[in-house]
């Protein structure tokens, strides 16, 4: 047998002997191999474990692959069963009882109760003008004088007809009472002797006092027409002489002396000479949107702001409503349609401040409906879906009641998202009453305690019923400031 035959692979010769005098034995140093082309076995073991390690891995890959796609299934699974959307961030709160108060609010100006605009009903030039912009006046104060050179002299004129159409009326008198006379002598002295005088001298006589008599009647109603053109011209020369028409304070004045002024006609207005109102008694002009008129009455209590009174309110009544729109709407016109119709309303003020002023904004609230204690939801929780987004639970609504809870469209439903368990919403129809500032009054459709989805606006939007929500958590600092 060779050395490397040697069946423990060590040479003749060593080995662990204690005669050896070279010390304590030696570890090997190599192994000898086996030959892999004496033995072709081996080499075929090799290959097939190599095999056996490639189709273990690629089945574990497999087995990796289908545990991942299952897991997936899975989760994808619970997704569907959550609702197949991810939660929508709101904010939330509970239906309480509050009290609430409807206002329809609108804007507008301040006027005086009482005013007066003095324009000239007559043409002529300003000549005097005694009094300024913002005194003080009291009922017939003189206020201002127009030329009166022109209407002094048609009184004269009248003056002088009419003397003329009374001398004409003493002369037709005087006619007639002669013209009388001779017809009555005639007719006397032709009942006496019939030879004297005959037939026809007495009718001419008779003729001729008619005719005087028609003539006086002429002069009487010539002298009344004089009478009249004189009154006439010194009513005119009257008009020179503008005085206060009542007391009060003269809040515009659009002439100056030795200006003319323009008596107005049917398309000229004519001549706004100065305006005389009275302060003492103010209202708040507003024009209010006709969706909202028919819940004003008259007596309504109302807050007034005035901007130039800024942190101050002002109460007041309503006293006046309009009964047809500030611009009337023409039935021609292609925009008509498209026009704002506001009607005016009056408020009075109960106690206006010394320095107020016509002309100034103001904005008002008018208090239409109160309610104390009832339930009330934030405006905002409010919204409308389509009917066929809605499924109606049998113990919801009952029949006939469902119109109640119909909204604008006959084909939505008004109503709020009602948060129930496991943050799941539910739109529930409700029907509402008031409109106080921030909440509505709910008359039926929710319970006291209930919670309801109160925003924000978009998330609202996006919510289905069945949502699934999460209430995010209200900042204190931000409470505490709104409260």
């Amino acid at each position: 047998m060779s050395e490397r035959d040697s069946p423990h692979g060590r040479r003749p010769g060593e080995g662990t002997s204690e005669g050896s005098e070279t010390g304590p034995p030696e570890r090997d140093t190599f192994q000898i191999e086996e030959p892999k082309s004496r033995d072709p076995r081996g080499r075929s073991g090799a290959k097939n474990a190599q095999r056996k390690g490639a189709r273990f891995s690629k089945r574990r890959k497999i087995m990796i692959g289908v545990g991942v796609v299952a897991v997936v299934g899975v989760l994808a699974a619970r997704a569907v069963m959550a609702g197949g959307e991810k939660a929508v961030t709101v904010r939330a709160e509970d239906v309480e009882r509050r009290d609430l108060v409807a206002k329809v609010r609108a804007s507008g100006h301040i006027e005086p109760k009482r005013s007066v605009d003095i324009s000239a009903d007559i043409s002529g030039r300003v000549v005097q003008l005694p009094v300024e912009e913002g005194q003080s006046v009291r009922e017939g104060d003189l206020l201002l004088i127009i030329d009166p050179t022109q209407y002094e002299a048609a009184v004269q004129r009248a003056e002088a007809s009419l003397a003329e159409a009374r001398a004409r009326e003493v002369q037709a008198r005087t006619d007639y009472t002669q013209a009388r006379r001779d017809a009555d002598r005639l007719s006397q002295l032709k009942e006496r002797t019939e030879d004297l005088v005959t037939d026809q001298e007495v009718e001419q006589a008779i003729t001729l006092a008619d005719v005087k008599k028609s003539f006086r009647e002429a002069a009487e109603h010539g002298v009344a027409n004089a009478r009249a053109a004189v009154s006439e011209a010194r009513d005119r020369l009257d008009k020179t002489v503008i005085r206060a028409p009542m007391t009060g304070r003269i809040t515009r004045l659009s002439v100056e002396r030795g200006e003319t002024a323009i008596v107005g006609t049917m398309n000229n207005p004519g001549s706004l000479l100065l305006t005389v109102a009275d302060l003492s008694e103010m209202e708040a002009v507003i024009e209010v949107d006709e969706t909202d008129v028919p819940e004003i009455s008259i007596g309504d209590s109302a807050s007034v702001e005035i901007d130039a009174f800024p942190n101050r309110r002002f109460a007041g009544r309503v006293t006046k409503i309009g009964n047809s729109s500030i611009r009337p709407v023409s039935a021609r016109s292609p925009t008509a349609s498209e026009q704002a119709i506001d009607f005016e309303v009056r408020i009075a003020l109960d106690a206006p401040p010394e320095a107020i002023r016509p002309d100034l904004s103001a904005t008002a609230n008018v208090v239409t409906a109160t309610r104390e204690d009832v339930l009330a939801i934030p405006i905002i929780a409010l919204t409308l879906i389509d009917e066929e987004d809605f499924e109606l639970l049998e113990n919801e609504l009952t029949e006939g009641r469902a119109d109640r809870f119909g909204g604008r469209d006959a084909s939505q439903i008004e109503g709020v998202y009602v948060v129930g368990e496991e943050n799941v919403v539910r739109f529930t129809p409700v029907e509402i009453g008031v409109t106080g500032d921030d909440y509505f009054e709910v008359i039926d459709g929710l319970e006291e305690g209930q919670t309801v989805v109160s925003g924000s606006y978009q998330a609202i939007r996006e919510l289905r019923d069945g949502s699934l929500i999460e209430i995010e958590e209200e900042d204190d600092s931000r409470a505490g400031s709104e409260n």
